[in-house]
């Protein structure tokens, strides 16, 4: 169920709904949006009686929510959400790009990158101290010193750090070293985990599951916003087809689907999506085209010494001209509704 508060509904009636919905056995979720707040409602088994609600003070009505889920929906928040990482948002005007390389390698690798992700202007950070890789013979990733090293980086460029977590013990190292934790596609439905991050004071990115429907994908982002964490950044990354042309299939179709439906904002991964450079730049123009709020673009110095996914990295400088090409582009398309931040 969802609670519509009126527009001039004052924040001691907004509490004293909460405490109702608490009182009765289930959770409250407040979502403040640019003219109303809208209380969704969950733990509940079956339906509730909408007479514990509309007679309160400060309810506008109580609406029925028929959609698997609840949190992630526009009937809860019709406005589109802003998600603060670090010093900067993600889901606004601005075109968001996350960029660095796969895996966090050496010292030199990670500045040499960091210096040109930041002269171009990008506010945000990635590597991967954890990787998660199909062999357990493949590079693994740095651990703990590879995130100190992204601590660095932000603490000499400002870049917002955005890192991957696998487990628990990683997600807590996140939070002491990153900006924003990264649920990569293989764990989009390790739903402990989901609910670990969800305990998370730290912005959440969700990458969708390689053979995920958008359902799949939205109600895994249900599991972290039930627990109370609403910073959710969703990532389209690509799902597995018949097709062989590329390493995987750029849903780009996805974006608009979600927008419809979530409040969320939603980043493309060109990278992972193609895992072919020359990819790369067409598909994240395709991206800003469709109105992805962000990219995730790899970045490496030396691509072909890469110890993971170099085929799909740009050099410094093709981020570069990308990046004043993806500027241009999102410029010249008509701007979306305001979005609020949560």
């Amino acid at each position: 169920m969802l609670i519509v508060m009126k527009p001039d509904a004052t924040q001691s009636e907004i509490e004293r709904v909460s405490q109702i919905i608490k009182d009765l056995g289930y959770r409250p979720h407040p979502m403040a949006g640019s003219t109303r707040t809208a209380i969704g409602i969950t733990g509940n088994d079956g339906s509730l009686d909408s007479a514990h609600f509309v007679s309160l003070s400060g309810v506008a009505e109580a609406i029925r929510v028929t959609k698997p889920y609840k949190l992630v929906t526009r009937e809860l928040k019709p406005e589109r959400s802003m998600i603060a990482v670090g010093d900067s948002f993600i889901g606004g005007s601005e075109l968001a790009l996350i960029a660095g390389p796969c895996a966090v390698e050496t010292y030199d690798q990670v500045f040499e990158t960091a210096e040109a992700v930041a002269a171009t202007g990008a506010k945000f950070f990635r590597g991967g101290a954890y990787k998660p890789r199909t062999s357990p013979y493949a590079f693994q990733g740095t651990g703990e010193e590879g995130l100190r090293i992204l601590s660095e980086v932000r603490s000499q460029f400002g870049l917002n750090i955005v890192t991957e977590a696998m487990d628990e013990r990683g997600v807590d190292l996140v939070e002491e070293y990153g900006d924003c934790i990264q649920i990569g596609a293989r764990n989009m439905q390790n739903f402990s985990l989901l609910k670990y991050v969800g305990k998370s004071n730290k912005p959440v990115l969700l990458k969708r599951g390689i053979s995920a429907t958008m359902e799949e994908f939205l109600l895994a982002a249900e599991y972290i916003m039930n627990e109370g964490n609403y910073n959710v950044i969703l990532c389209e990354r690509g799902i597995r087809t018949f097709g062989t042309h590329a390493r995987n299939t750029l849903d780009l179709s996805v974006v608009p689907a979600v927008k419809a439906t979530s409040h969320l904002p939603i980043i493309i991964d060109p990278s992972h999506g193609t895992g072919k450079n020359y990819m790369v730049g067409p598909m994240a123009k395709a991206g800003v085209a469709v109105g992805a709020d962000g990219l995730l673009i790899e970045v490496h110095p030396n691509p072909r010494e890469a110890l993971c996914d170099g085929a799909q990295a740009l050099l410094p400088e093709q981020f570069r001209l990308l990046s004043t090409e993806l500027h241009a582009l999102r410029s010249s398309l008509k701007p979306e509704p305001t979005a609020v931040s949560v």
